[in-house]
């Protein structure tokens, strides 16, 4: 369970803020004053603290100090009554993760401290590159591959993770790029400093500028106070771009330029920021056709091709599938209370021959959909989605043509099975069925997609994430989970 820490003498923000945030994956600590929190954040460790900058002890800046030298890798947010937010806005830049004004709204409250929560698990939680192949260790995740090419990836890692050297990660979606960015990040002399992650398909082209650079009041509509951007914050440690082959050219051409002076400009803003980042990158996409079709910049493709770290597919990886599955029946049969220690020929026989087009995140959707269903200690091909068992093909004839849906069988089949989640698991399917014939007809273009599902953009891209989907090309979408 993850622990937010909350510091503020006003005894009725304390309770609001724990009635809304604590559940059953967030327990809630609070504290009156700031000596008081220093005690809580040493005795109780939170993943994240959201305080005060006016307290009856100390400034919000003294108590962002303190809580740096015990642990700088938990993030701070800091909340103001003050619309400047002036003392917030310099604690960010020595800092702070982010600063609210009060009293904040409760859905931004929630998305934000979410944020955080993802953050310190990126900082804190360890991707280890072993020698050999242990048991997971409890204080981190692990990798595990023996098959050459993956030996070639934990090779890389350990030659350039001690080097300031900026990293291009390469691979399909689901291969694992964010925890090679985090082995690196962990093995590097930058491990006691931030490592911010952002998704740069996942937030919208005109705020992307801003979340990476900042910007000052009044830079567009909706700026109505200065905001800090991430290579501000990261000042000092790691920023991981993810899909960095989705960004404008406008942005690239503003990456290009910290990457060759490490300064830049806040949008809206004259004055240079300084800034000591190292940068590491990652996408599916292929950067050298983007070149040549002059989507994606030439000169930037070479400041971020110093080292590059090839992930394969699981597909060519196949000899890994056993180390994998046993890796995941390990990390869940506890959280799922499941005693699964064994594989039968059958399952393992299933998992070892599909394609898997979603890679390691698939498998380990996979898996987990199995410990649910598990009866036993031994995980069976009945226990496996029904794509996965063997001979499942839907019943009362042939397959139906791709784009064709076959709900009523699946419905059948699913009611013979004893399925006790019928309606989220036929809605999951339309909705995958849906969003590749329309990104399919749209060649991937997901701005028109979009348009003819009625839905926004960021919806569009959080309902692919969610069922795995990706669009590998202009004309194909990948699926990365049952």
């Amino acid at each position: 369970m993850a622990r937010l820490l909350v510091i503020d003498d006003d005894l009725l923000v304390l309770q609001a803020i724990a009635l809304t945030l604590e559940g059953d994956n967030l327990q809630v600590d609070t504290a009156g004053s700031g000596a008081d929190g220093i005690t809580a954040f040493t005795t109780r460790r939170p993943d994240v603290v959201l305080c005060d900058v006016r307290l009856p002890d100390l400034s919000g800046l003294e108590l962002l100090a303190r809580l740096k030298e015990i642990d700088p890798k938990v993030p701070v947010v800091l909340m103001t009554g003050h619309g400047t937010a002036e003392t917030a806005i310099e604690a960010m830049r020595r800092g702070a993760f982010d600063y609210l004004l009060k009293p904040p709204d409760p859905d931004h409250l929630a998305e934000l401290i979410g944020r955080a929560l993802e953050v310190s698990r990126l900082m804190r939680v360890p991707a280890r590159v072993p020698d050999a192949q242990p048991a997971p260790p409890a204080d981190g995740d692990l990798f595990v591959g023996n098959a050459p090419a993956m030996q070639e990836v934990f090779k890389t890692i350990g030659r350039v993770a001690p080097t300031p050297a900026t990293v291009l990660i390469r691979g399909e979606s689901g291969t694992g790029k964010e925890m090679v960015a985090r082995a690196i990040y962990h093995y590097s002399k930058r491990a006691d400093k931030p490592f911010l992650a952002i998704n740069c398909s996942a937030i919208p082209e005109q705020l992307l500028e801003s979340e990476l650079f900042g910007h000052e009041r009044g830079a567009f509509t909706g700026a109505d106070r200065k905001r800090i951007g991430k290579f501000e914050q990261c000042d000092g440690g790691t920023l991981f771009l993810d899909e960095i082959g989705d960004m404008t050219p406008l942005t690239q051409a503003k990456i290009l330029r910290v990457l060759q002076e490490q300064r830049f400009e806040r949008v809206g803003g004259s004055e240079t920021v300084v800034t000591d980042v190292r940068l590491i990158a990652a996408t599916h996409r292929d950067l050298e056709g983007m070149i040549a079709a002059g989507t994606f910049r030439e000169d930037l493709f070479y400041r971020l091709n110093v080292c590059t770290v090839r992930l394969p597919p699981l597909r060519e990886r196949t000899e890994d599938i056993p180390l994998l599955v046993d890796l995941f029946l390990r990390r869940y049969r506890g959280e799922f209370g499941k005693e699964v220690r064994a594989v039968a020929p059958a399952a393992a026989d299933a998992l070892r021959t599909f394609a898997w087009p979603g890679n390691v995140r698939q498998l380990q959707s996979v898996v987990k959909q199995a410990l649910l269903a598990a009866a036993g200690p031994t995980l069976t091909a009945a226990d496996l989605p029904p794509e996965l068992r063997p001979g499942s093909g839907p019943p009362g004839g042939p397959a139906p043509a791709r784009g064709e849906s076959d709900v009523l069988g699946f419905v059948r089949r699913r009611l013979a099975e004893g399925s006790s989640n019928l309606y989220a698991e036929v809605v999951e399917r339309v909705e995958r069925e849906v969003l590749t014939e329309v990104l399919t007809h749209t060649h991937g273009n997901i701005t028109r997609a979009a348009q003819l599902l009625g839905i926004t953009r960021p919806t569009l891209r959080s309902k692919l994430a969610h069922l795995g989907l990706a669009v590998e090309t202009r004309s194909t979408v990948a699926e990365h989970s049952p």
